[in-house]
């Protein structure tokens, strides 16, 4: 993160922090503050090995990551939505030009994985690998970018029964959030605005999965190969946010109260001040070991 981009995302919050400052034993500044939040999504420090190095006692750590990620949410809370305008125009032509028209994102899984509290309910925040996991829902544009976010579910929870409780489905089922005219192509068929998703998911008129099968017909063959390299989005933009705030990336010690504020932090991090807008550059080498964790090795 570059200095300018730390500098406004401090500006911004400084005036969320400064009537928590005189609350800790000693007087942090709101820099120090916000510096130390985002060095430990950053590095995968927790607050038991990183607190020395800030001046901050261990007991103040929990405070002040807290604190930033409430004032974070303040003043960012906006950045998580649908695109509108031109920057929705965008989006269709992005997706129209890999062949989807009328596809306004991907939507897929990822698990955030957390070593157990004491007191958490246990069997069902285990997934099909028995870690202790919650699960996070988005749905992602072709430049990375999340336009939507939802998670706090447990790690057993299927896809199908997270977007199913999730207000993304409430809107689109109620017809509230795809109010875009049908487009016709020349000899094609009448499309509604839509999502595309994977087979874990329901097929319905607003989300669109795979055929699969076995002997598939040369057109459902190639619509599910488009849509497997459409799918590359979804998984780069995981790699990227785990990749780049690398708390998230293995389990670690936190608390379940606050950590799906965080993981949406990062989000919005992600898709505003860090990696897209101001151009910061990303080592693609980070994915590899992304993938690797996410396949157990």
């Amino acid at each position: 993160m570059s200095p300018r981009v730390f500098r406004e995302i401090m500006e911004a919050c400084a005036p969320h922090l400064q009537w928590r400052v005189t609350f800790y034993k000693e007087p942090l500044q709101p820099d120090q503050i916000v510096v130390y939040a985002l060095y430990g999504w950053a590095s995968g420090e927790t607050y038991e090995s990183s607190t020395c190095n800030f001046g901050i006692d261990r007991a103040s750590c929990l405070v002040v990551v807290r604190d930033v990620t409430a004032a974070l949410l303040r003043v960012y809370k906006e950045k998580i939505a649908w695109p509108t305008g031109v920057r929705k125009l965008v989006v269709l032509r992005a997706f129209a030009d890999k062949g989807f028209l009328n596809c306004h994102g991907w939507i897929d899984c990822t698990h955030i994985y957390a070593d157990k509290p004491v007191n958490a309910p246990s069997e069902n925040n285990y997934d099909r690998k028995r870690r202790f996991s919650i699960v996070s829902q988005v749905v992602v544009d072709l430049d990375f970018r999340v336009v939507d976010v939802h998670m706090g579910y447990p790690g057993s929870c299927h896809d199908i029964k997270v977007v199913q409780l999730s207000s993304l489905w409430q809107r689109a089922e109620s017809g509230s959030l795809f109010l875009g005219p049908p487009v016709t192509p020349p000899f094609g068929v009448r499309t509604n605005d839509y999502i595309l998703a994977d087979n874990g998911y329901p097929r319905s008129e607003w989300m669109t999965v795979p055929y699969g099968g076995v002997n598939q017909h040369v057109d459902e063959e190639r619509f599910d190969n488009k849509q497997k390299v459409a799918r590359g989005a979804v998984e780069r933009v995981f790699g990227r946010l785990k990749g780049m705030w690398r708390l998230f990336l293995r389990t670690h010690k936190t608390n379940l109260d606050t950590l799906l504020q965080q993981f949406t932090v990062v989000c919005i991090l992600h898709k505003i001040p860090s990696l897209i807008d101001v151009g910061i550059p990303f080592d693609e080498n980070l994915l590899w070991e992304v993938e690797s964790d996410a396949n157990g090795v």
